[in-house]
């Protein structure tokens, strides 16, 4: 029996998991969700009601950074798992804490009318995107001259960041880190995870 994931298509955490899954060759039984009208089976496997959910025989992960050494301990072809871990540890922490804080302000500044969206913008680039601009003048990726998951796991997060505001995000100096966004917007691997599904029921 294939594995099955509960997913959003727009979810940047179900965004890396199912590059994750696709790199790694492992077939599964997608299921789109709605987010307003979640299935029970899912709610049942992962009572916290978030996507990605992935059931294998008897056993649920629902953290996308869980399904992604998941995927990678099945197969990992052009070794994205082979890198130094407190480097990966550090720029996950960063990007999964205060960057997404800052993100989800910046995305909906209706939710948080007494936060000035300047500052905002302001930190999230000082916190995540100069230092990410600074790495990627060095080499072509994160860490390194290699693709690794730590890529894969930020990018859906730098690309919402930069779809905010499509129009201000060019007018940033951070040449590097548009390269880098747009290779990975144009891959092959980004295209067959965003393949769209109907919503199952």
């Amino acid at each position: 029996m294939k594995p099955i994931l509960y997913s959003y298509r727009r979810c940047p955490y179900a965004m890396r998991a199912r590059m994750a899954l696709k790199y790694a060759g492992i077939e599964i039984e997608h299921r789109e969700i709605e987010l307003r009208n979640k299935p029970q089976s899912m709610l049942l496997a992962s009572p916290k009601g978030t996507v990605p959910v992935l059931c294998l025989n008897g056993l649920v992960l629902d953290q996308s950074l869980d399904i992604i050494h998941w995927a990678l301990q099945q197969s990992d072809p052009d070794g994205w798992g082979a890198v130094d871990q407190l480097s990966s540890q550090s720029w996950i922490q960063k990007n999964d804490g205060p960057f997404k804080v800052l993100l989800d302000q910046y995305k909906y500044p209706n939710r948080f009318p007494d936060l000035d969206q300047e500052s905002i913008l302001n930190s999230a680039i000082a916190l995540m995107i100069e230092p990410m601009e600074d790495a990627l003048q060095l080499s072509p990726y994160v860490l390194g001259n290699k693709l690794s998951w730590v890529d894969v796991a930020i990018f859906p997060f730098i690309r919402q960041f930069a779809a905010v505001d499509p129009q201000r995000f060019e007018g940033l100096p951070f040449t590097a880190l548009k390269k880098w966004l747009n290779q990975h917007l144009e891959s092959e691997l980004f295209g067959a995870a965003m393949e769209k599904h109907p919503i199952w029921v």
